[in-house]
């Protein structure tokens, strides 16, 4: 593959999934939400049912990895329960097919989901839901050890913290509560290093597992560089969604309790006249191209700042780095695979450059229900026509693509690729 970007060859080589967003058949906080678009998470991909198919899908792919999550709702009825077994033995079933296809499972043990039950008592605002959570874990990885290596407690606590009580997108859709957010983070963090303890207690056959959370990072900026109120607007969004949450988990002693950070990354929030230039926030996408924002259906795009982020992570805390999701949302297939190309140069150049990144997870296997957006967000490596009952898969160029990544552990040069950064 000549002029490729190679990678180690111990390299992961991912996708990634959430239970609510794909498995369908689930009762949580997210079962009767129905999102403007008219779409619900009841069937959702009906993954439930047919796991087995998508697991071969994966083996097609050429991936050597899959970040899944295990639906807390599923495995207990009520705090301190003990673990349903026919739920468990799927999820048990569904790691001996990832084995036996060579997929290395990374497990997210919270994905912006929780029991009725956690959020009939205050959700993650009432103390009591962290040892609830403990148990609930310590219960699982007892289950799970001999399989499974690989932990991230959390999947982007920034995001489910501020969508539920700061912008109003997550049930029970609260809009600016600032303590809310702050305690949420912080319940979440202290669940997330007395958990890793349990991780650690428990071992993985004799090996040491790996712990982390997922930190959804965005760079935040004033569109015009005088606009001094909406610099202002930047730096506090960068606090709290950066700073705060990154503090709340690894600072000081905390940061012992983490093997990894995960890294989920997708661009650049840049505020005019205090309104974000995202489709995300509601921007409208013609309007943002006559300003010349570069953007996929959720934010504008920023390619160099991948590279940027993780020097930084690796100099800051000195840990192993995943990217833990990054993809793009657009029936544009060339965009995507453009996106793709020029996101995996930075990613090269930083381990090229000594950082510690050992596996990359593109954001989605499936296309599938995108939280309050519904079904109107395609991140897909594999396409799902949500219009027949059947929910056929089928593969995208995109998903074609990263399968050469895949099985070459390379990625193609943007100088040799047809879907260079024009």
């Amino acid at each position: 593959m000549a002029g490729a970007l190679k990678f180690p060859d111990n390299f992961l080589w991912g996708t990634a999934t959430s239970p609510t967003q794909v498995e369908g058949h689930v009762a949580n906080e997210w079962t009767e939400y129905v999102a403007p678009d008219g779409g619900h998470c009841r069937l959702a991909c009906n993954h439930y049912h047919r796991y087995a198919e998508d697991v071969a899908w994966m083996a097609q792919l050429g991936v050597n990895a899959y970040r899944l999550g295990i639906e807390w709702s599923r495995l207990q009825a009520a705090p301190f329960a003990p673990l349903n077994r026919q739920e468990l033995e799927r999820y048990v079933d569904l790691l001996d097919r990832l084995k036996a296809a060579g997929i290395t499972p990374m497990v997210v043990l919270h994905h912006f989901s929780n029991p009725l039950w956690i959020t009939s008592a205050g959700g993650w605002l009432n103390p009591a839901t962290v040892p609830a959570f403990v148990d609930y874990v310590t219960k699982l990885v007892t289950a799970l050890k001999e399989r499974v290596g690989l932990w991230n407690t959390f999947n982007e606590p920034d995001t489910y913290a501020s969508l539920t009580y700061l912008l109003g997108g997550f049930p029970p859709f609260r809009k600016w509560r600032l303590l809310s957010y702050r305690k949420t983070i912080q319940h979440m963090a202290e669940a997330h290093v007395r958990v890793g303890e349990v991780i650690r207690r428990a071992g993985h056959g004799g090996r040491t597992p790996e712990i982390g959370i997922a930190k959804n990072w965005t760079f935040f900026g004033p569109f015009e560089r005088h606009a001094l109120w909406d610099h202002l607007l930047a730096a506090i969004s960068h606090h709290a969604f950066n700073g705060y949450v990154l503090d709340a988990f690894l600072g000081g002693p905390r940061r012992a309790a983490s093997t990894f950070l995960g890294v989920n990354y997708y661009g650049l929030a840049r505020f005019k006249n205090f309104e974000p230039m995202v489709p995300a926030g509601g921007a409208c996408r013609k309007r943002l191209a006559r300003l010349g924002v570069v953007c996929d259906d959720m934010f504008e795009r920023h390619p160099g700042g991948l590279g940027i982020i993780l020097k930084n992570f690796h100099r800051r805390y000195g840990l192993p780095l995943y990217i833990t999701e990054h993809g793009a949302a657009s029936s544009d297939e060339d965009f995507r695979i453009r996106d793709l190309t020029e996101h995996l140069r930075e990613l090269h150049g930083a381990v090229k450059g000594g950082v510690d990144v050992r596996g990359f997870f593109y954001w989605s296997l499936l296309d599938n229900f995108e939280w309050q957006f519904g079904y109107s967000k395609k991140f897909g490596l594999l396409a799902v026509d949500f219009t027949d009952e059947k929910l056929p898969r089928k593969m995208t160029r995109v998903g074609e693509f990263y399968r050469g990544i895949c099985r070459a552990g390379a990625a193609v040069a943007p100088q040799d690729s047809s879907v260079a950064s024009r």
